[in-house]
């Protein structure tokens, strides 16, 4: 489902376009999306283009086929960890979805806790709620949550209970609500004092230069530009090298040679610094 720019909610998942929708123009722009997209959000994104959809599982099948044809996009761009990431979620969420949670009509359940009953199965808010407490993750309790919701709105129902809220609207207010307390979460977190980072979840940045022009970054600001007579960064070949090959990995998410590093950082190696032409100014950005 798409938005404008003045109906989206959610600019991050939201998939927006101005002008008239066309499916080449709602695939480009969801490829697009997810070329910039942060491989983090990829959950949140798909929970939530579910949430909007009619037919989940026929949207999904649609993606799948969708990031199979642009496999090659995502090489070419060097994002194979995001194509394998989108793969792997995709086939999560389908073996959710395809997992029947259909229950028979007669159950130990009171039936003042039945919302409504179908040919084939009722639905029960309040068995749903038991069901949530039992999930830790907050994404798997959106996906049933959503499912539940469609396959409420497919079914033929047959009984209504008038004293209970309708059953889909409760399960778009419980799906509301786990997303308000994830961003006051995040919120939260975002407050609290930094933690300590664990190397061994510590995960490298990647870089989309050539390495001569991102470690000459570092060069100029330990090197030439100088504030108050002090270079911006302070330290030794040794000690900047280090940082840069223990934080970072290069366009092609490979390692970088400590060696190299250090040569490009020795004043007298200009010739391994990038032409000037091709060098990235750090003054136009500061």
């Amino acid at each position: 489902m798409t938005v404008t720019s003045a109906q989206s909610t959610n600019t991050i998942l939201d998939i927006i376009i101005e002008e008239q929708v066309t499916l080449e123009k709602y695939c480009n722009v969801l490829i697009d999306k997810l070329l910039k997209l942060p491989k983090t959000q990829f959950q949140n994104f798909i929970n939530h283009q579910l949430e909007l959809i009619k037919s989940p599982l026929n949207w999904l099948d649609s993606f799948d086929l969708l990031i199979a044809e642009n496999e090659k996009l995502f090489v070419e761009n060097g994002l194979l960890f995001k194509y394998n990431k989108l793969c792997n979620l995709i086939e999560k969420k389908r073996d959710l979805l395809q997992c029947s949670t259909a229950k028979p009509i007669k159950s130990t359940v009171a039936k003042r806790y039945i919302n409504a009953e179908s040919e084939d199965r009722y639905f029960s808010f309040y068995e749903i709620k038991k069901q949530l407490a039992n999930l830790d993750d907050d994404n798997e309790k959106i996906l049933l949550l959503t499912k539940e919701k469609h396959e409420y709105k497919q079914a033929n129902i047959e009984f209504l209970n008038q004293k209970l809220p309708l059953f889909d609207k409760q399960c778009s207010k419980e799906i509301e609500q786990i997303y308000e307390m994830q961003t006051i979460k995040s919120s939260i977190d975002k407050l609290r004092p930094a933690a300590t980072i664990n190397p061994n979840t510590f995960t490298k940045l990647q870089f989309n230069c050539n390495v001569n022009q991102f470690v000459d970054i570092f060069y100029q600001l330990s090197r030439e530009i100088l504030v108050d007579g002090k270079p911006i960064i302070e330290g030794n070949i040794n000690d900047v090298a280090t940082i840069i090959v223990n934080s970072f990995v290069d366009k092609d998410g490979k390692e970088i040679s400590p060696q190299s590093v250090k040569t490009i950082l020795q004043p007298s190696r200009e010739d391994k610094r990038p032409n000037s032409h091709k060098r990235i100014d750090v003054t136009k950005i500061l």
